[in-house]
């Protein structure tokens, strides 16, 4: 991420409407179960609301500046904090029963790494499990915002069938246009997908 990136992800802005708005509108309907898996945390904004609604969270990222931050706010808390890469997950199959990825597939470095991820995600889910993914589509904004960081972004176009290769079934989309106050074009159109295993 550049810096206005880890500035705005950092804020109390960001983690209010994470916390408010985006998984309340993500999760409506569906339960997180047991164990989740956090993919790429970030500075942890919707860390502690995922262990307000789930017994236990695994919190993957894979900025070590990240880590070290999450792991001295979640110490002796019911979240882990793990350092890895969503392509090449550290966990046996079968180990969670929600798997949640906000903003983070787009900073995978290409569309075979993103497959990869999606092949991870599904591996680690429990058999009835369900993957959230929330993400930005392209757009000249996005691109703005992103200069001197990797985006890659996923089209809403083959998400689907590279997700049903990847094993997962879709559940439910939903798409938003024009969030944000500021584009009255749909610039920030932004797509929620749930999926089971």
């Amino acid at each position: 991420m550049n810096s206005f990136e880890s500035w705005f992800c950092s804020s109390s802005l960001w983690s209010s409407v994470s916390r408010r708005k985006l998984l309340p509108w993500m999760l409506s309907g569906y339960a997180l179960g047991e164990h989740v898996l956090e993919v790429g945390s970030g500075p942890g904004a919707i860390t502690d609301e995922l262990s307000r609604r789930a017994p236990r969270v695994t919190s993957l990222e894979y900025d070590p500046r990240f880590v070290s931050q999450l792991a001295r706010h979640h110490k002796g808390s019911r979240v882990n904090i793990v350092r890895g890469d969503a392509a090449r997950l550290p966990f046996p199959d079968n180990t969670f029963s929600s798997v949640i990825a906000v903003l983070v597939l787009h900073h995978l470095k290409s569309p075979q790494e993103q497959n990869e991820a999606f092949q991870e995600f599904h591996r680690v889910l429990q058999p009835g499990g369900s993957f959230f993914a929330f993400e930005i589509r392209e757009g000249w904004l996005q691109k703005a915002i992103h200069v001197c960081s990797t985006f890659v972004p996923v089209s809403p176009a083959s998400a689907f069938a590279r997700l049903t290769v990847a094993g997962l079934r879709f559940a439910r989309r939903r798409s938003v246009s024009r969030i944000s106050p500021y584009d009255s074009r749909g610039m920030h159109c932004l797509t929620n997908l749930a999926l089971t295993r």
